[in-house]
């Protein structure tokens, strides 16, 4: 099992983290302390079910009479999963500045609460607590996110005949599946649209032919005119929840 703690920035005791998170709330603050910034290593990561994902957050916090704490440094998803940083590295580069870097893993098994579930996918918000000497706070809630999305694959597209006469019909294969976090395992990818494109011998430009919806347990089938030889692939843009993926293309030549 792995164990996830949260650490504070400063030492003193801190205040007790629950183990389930509020649903978000608009970030609260209290005199002028503030984040002057804030941003990820990578604003969208596209997890797997084997590897683990690794993703940093950098914020620098500035009060006039100094930052005392900081402490929470949490990821919250949408189905409220937490996610606590494995490592935080604070320094102090002035009397009134405080910059802080938190590194989390993205771990899809399934053998913890903090594990990813399906229901997690999509967008993530930053969630952490900071105090000034003089009492000024800031709690940053739900106003800097990133994405976690579910990642996707496409099997290699397969063309039939090969070779084919100028003007005759090709049949197009292929197979969209995204990870399950529920169950580690790649499963079909259900009535979603896929881009069929095709690329001239000689030219370094894909275009899209048409767009064909996936059945049932995530496979593509259709026909098309062959009119040149070329590569054929298929595209998936990705959602909201699912990274984009494309497939190892297939050349065709006329006879």
């Amino acid at each position: 099992m792995h164990i996830r703690t949260a650490e504070a920035a400063t030492a003193g005791s801190l205040a007790l983290l629950s183990l389930l998170a509020p649903t978000a709330q608009a970030d609260t603050h209290k005199g002028d302390i503030a984040f002057t910034s804030v941003t990820f290593s990578r604003t969208t990561v596209n997890v797997g079910i084997g590897e683990t994902q690794k993703l940093t957050a950098s914020a620098t916090l500035k009060d006039n009479s100094g930052i005392r704490t900081v402490m929470g440094f949490k990821l919250v998803s949408p189905d409220n999963r937490l996610q606590y940083a494995k490592s935080s590295t604070c320094t102090r580069p002035s009397s009134t500045t405080m910059k802080c870097t938190w590194s989390y893993s993205l771990d899809p098994r399934t053998d913890d609460y903090f594990d990813l579930r399906n229901g997690s996918a999509g967008t993530w918000h930053l969630d952490v607590e900071a105090g000034a000497y003089d009492g000024d706070f800031y709690t940053l809630d739900s106003s800097v996110t990133m994405k976690i999305k579910r990642y996707a694959k496409l099997a290699t597209t397969r063309v039939t005949p090969e070779p084919v006469a100028k003007g005759k019909t090709l049949t197009v294969t292929g197979a969209l599946t995204r990870a399950d976090w529920n169950t580690n395992t790649y499963v079909g990818f259900a009535g979603q649209k896929v881009a069929l494109q095709f690329k001239r011998s000689g030219s370094s430009a894909y275009t899209t032919v048409k767009t064909v919806t996936t059945d049932s347990a995530g496979k593509l089938r259709t026909t098309a005119t062959a009119n040149a030889s070329g590569t054929w692939r298929w595209h998936f843009a990705g959602t909201g929840t699912t990274s984009p993926a494309t497939a190892a293309g297939d050349g065709v030549a006329l006879k």
